[in-house]
């Protein structure tokens, strides 16, 4: 009996780590890029909204994992742009009398348990975060918001590759780190 509650527990256990490490950060699908639908129009306020949700939710990500498995680049890089990214967003808010939401980014972030799948969740993030703005991009815009989310868009490409490169460097290498797992920590300068 005992060992089948064991055989349990680990089974449960097996698949809740599995589905952590594959899924995105945001474990909620109204926040952010996340609650962005292709063939769907939105409000500016909504855009701006989601937009800044985005921005607020990757920071937080990756503040997570430089914490978690003691890395820097590209993650502190990034980690900077999206302070940028927020404060190029901030504007528009006042701007349009739109108000600024609270950042609760941190109650939608789940750290990946190993450096390779927090790699990959970057990959996932960005990608989703350039659809987000393809979307955006393709409704009538004042002109200052096409540039920011433009802006925005571009810089998320660049983001993209640099987890990329991250995947394809840790996949390639089977004897240091990727299996690197939350809270063991890595060579922060070697997944730059």
């Amino acid at each position: 009996m005992k060992s089948t509650k064991k055989l349990l527990a680990l089974g449960m256990a097996i698949i809740i780590t599995s589905a952590v490490s594959v899924t995105a950060f945001a474990v909620e699908t109204n926040f952010g890029s996340a609650a962005v639908e292709e063939k769907k129009t939105y409000t500016l306020s909504e855009m701006l909204t989601y937009a800044i949700q985005d921005e607020y939710l990757a920071y937080a990500e990756y503040e997570k994992i430089i914490s978690s498995f003691a890395v820097q680049r590209p993650f502190t890089n990034i980690m900077k742009a999206e302070t940028t990214h927020i404060a190029l967003l901030e504007p528009l808010f006042t701007e349009y009398g739109i108000a600024l939401p609270k950042n609760t980014a941190e109650d939608h972030v789940v750290v990946p348990a190993t450096l390779l799948d927090a790699y990959k969740a970057g990959v996932e993030a960005e990608i989703k975060n350039i659809a987000m703005y393809e979307v955006f991009l393709k409704q009538n815009l004042p002109e200052d918001v096409r540039a920011v989310f433009t802006s925005l868009q571009n810089a998320s490409e660049k983001h993209l590759t640099a987890f990329e490169r991250g995947v394809s460097r840790l996949e390639g290498n089977t004897a240091g780190g990727a299996g690197i797992s939350a809270g063991q920590g890595g060579n922060s300068n070697r997944w730059a």
